[in-house]
């Protein structure tokens, strides 16, 4: 890979209303592009501007997407200013979500573990990468 190219992951959903309030609304992620009735498919795509990484989640009309695997899908974001992280941490409880267990334990001595309505994890940790 070369400096500039774009990293887009990729996932299904079920339901993208619950998504945009997880990714949207309580992490802050501004909406990329968002589309609806493409070939059966509606999408949202959130990132921060200018980056070099966004998030697509696609729904699939006919099609059940499912749950996460396992509890170790994460997206790991590693927000080293405390008062940034405690601000994250309200917001999302604001938003009506708590931390979970996280199933590898690391997760827990600096940050917190949350679960998106699909069951996929993100864990907002405080400290370096």
């Amino acid at each position: 890979m070369r400096s500039g190219t774009v990293l887009r992951v990729v996932r299904p959903t079920d339901d993208l209303a619950p998504i945009r309030r997880f990714y949207v609304e309580a992490l802050r992620f501004p909406i990329i592009y968002s589309f609806e009735g493409h070939e059966g498919f509606d999408g949202l795509i959130v990132g921060v501007p200018g980056a070099d990484h966004h998030f697509a989640f696609t729904r699939k009309h006919g099609f059940s997407a499912g749950r996460a695997a396992t509890p170790e899908n994460l997206l790991v974001f590693y927000l080293e200013d405390r008062a940034v992280w405690e601000e994250a941490m309200t917001r999302m409880r604001a938003h009506g979500f708590d931390p979970v267990e996280p199933h590898n334990p690391y997760w827990r001595a600096n940050g917190a573990t949350f679960e998106d309505p699909d069951g996929y994890r993100v864990v907002l940790q405080n400290s370096a990468p």
